[in-house]
């Protein structure tokens, strides 16, 4: 388990950005595989999902995980458990300030980014790739824990491992659209080795977005989820070696009490 240094000064907090290891899936989802969406068998996914809540001081049961769409939809989360593994929402970011509730983010290159106003008492957690970020999410889930008495300027947000620039390739349409939707998005594309390919830096996309609501502080852990396949999954990795289906990374945040 990974954590941020920005999350760790703040009492009555515990997170954790959680590696692939330490589960009991096998094979293609080895080893702490939660993700329901996966292939893998349901019983795993569970048992991996109570160790990695385990770790925080929690139980299973207090996890909350959304059905992720790559939308800019953020949803407040008032009680733990919260939904059946295939009744839940379509949605993309949580906010919640009730303690004990353990709001969950899945991902396997995209983004996870954990949030925290540790004067109001409130958390949130977004998932965010790039569809998603250029939605809007990040600005949703802070909008709602903006409206559960969160102030902007107080939150503090880690994005956790995700695909980093090096490993992440795109074509020329990718790289025009986002060009042309905003001034300074030149800043997160250098040219690849392939003529007319470029390397995107999500990580960085994602900051950016955090930054222009004048958060107390935004950090940005290094880790390349594609890259280490001992400590990561990696949906990119697993189709650009002809895989159909991947194991699902955990990164969750919670209030004590």
């Amino acid at each position: 388990m990974i954590t941020a240094d920005t999350m760790g000064s703040i009492a009555g907090l515990s997170h954790g950005f959680f590696t692939r290891q330490g589960g009991v899936s096998e094979g293609l989802y080895a080893s702490l595989n939660c993700g329901y969406g996966s292939g893998d068998d349901g019983g795993k996914v569970a048992d991996n999902r109570h160790r990695a809540l385990a770790r925080l001081g929690r139980s299973g049961d207090d996890l909350v995980t959304l059905y992720q769409v790559h939308s800019a939809d953020a949803l407040v989360i008032e009680a733990a458990g919260g939904w059946a593994a295939d009744k839940s929402p379509r949605a993309d970011g949580m906010a919640t300030k009730v303690p004990g509730v353990a709001l969950g983010v899945l991902a396997a290159d995209c983004a996870p980014v954990l949030l925290a106003d540790g004067e109001a008492g409130v958390i949130g957690a977004a998932h965010a790739g790039w569809r998603g970020a250029r939605a809007g999410v990040l600005e949703a889930t802070v909008a709602q824990m903006t409206n559960l008495g969160a102030r902007p300027t107080s939150i503090v947000a880690a994005i956790g491992p995700c695909i980093q620039p090096h490993s992440y390739e795109v074509g020329p349409e990718f790289h025009a659209d986002f060009i042309a939707e905003r001034a300074g998005n030149e800043d997160f594309f250098v040219s690849a080795s392939r003529p007319g390919h470029f390397l995107f830096d999500l990580p960085g996309y994602v900051a950016r977005r955090l930054e222009r609501m004048s958060l107390a502080a935004v950090e940005a852990l290094p880790f390349d989820t594609l890259s280490d396949d001992a400590r990561f999954f990696s949906y990119r990795r697993n189709s650009l070696g002809g895989e159909q289906d991947y194991g699902r990374g955990l990164s969750a945040i919670v209030l004590e009490g």
